[in-house]
């Protein structure tokens, strides 16, 4: 089923909506939050939530990629449970703590526009990146990835993974040093 269609679903209240997301990204939503989670079970249910959260967010949203817009509820769904349990899974923590050496913060949640700033630097920085680099990032600390299965899939050791990851992450931390940002 296209995504058009199952948008077209979820605006009608058509219940027919939940089955056909789960049919097309279940299997993308359980992988994302089978990354960041410990338990089997609580990546289910933040499936099962996702479907919950797309239902409740359509309408008013109409997301232009359906596939974006779930993967980050269930992103942010299993982050929240993360932070709700003090634990991460297999690589998690540890991605969270190598990029927790470049982007600090004292300031718990305020300077909003700060952090949009960070953001737009980070993509800047990402755009410049080649795609493979820029790939392997995103599949690290985006998606939670393990550098073993980075290595894998980029048919890559996993030593060259840890290197390149740590060279991207140093050139990410002097390109936003240099753009005025204090780390």
């Amino acid at each position: 089923m296209e995504d058009e269609t199952i948008v077209a679903l979820y605006w009608a209240r058509d219940e027919a909506a939940i089955p056909a997301t789960a049919k097309k990204y279940g299997t993308y939503c359980a992988a994302i939050a089978g990354n960041i989670l410990e338990s089997p079970q609580d990546a289910e249910e933040c499936v099962s939530d996702t479907y919950l959260h797309a239902w409740n967010a359509m309408p008013p949203s109409r997301p232009q990629v359906l596939k974006a817009f779930l993967g980050k509820i269930t992103r942010n769904l299993s982050l929240n449970r993360v932070r709700h349990h003090h634990a991460l899974k297999r690589g998690g923590a540890a991605a969270v703590e190598e990029l927790g050496e470049i982007v600090t913060s004292s300031d718990p949640v305020g300077e909003a526009m700060q952090r949009r700033e960070l953001l737009r630097a980070i993509d800047a920085f990402l755009e410049g990146l080649p795609k493979r680099q820029r790939q392997l990032f995103v599949c690290r600390y985006w998606y939670f990835d393990s550098v073993t299965d980075l290595a894998a899939r980029f048919q890559m050791t996993e030593n060259h993974v840890s290197v390149t990851l740590r060279r991207i992450r140093k050139k990410l931390r002097r390109n936003l040093t240099e753009r005025g940002f204090e780390l």
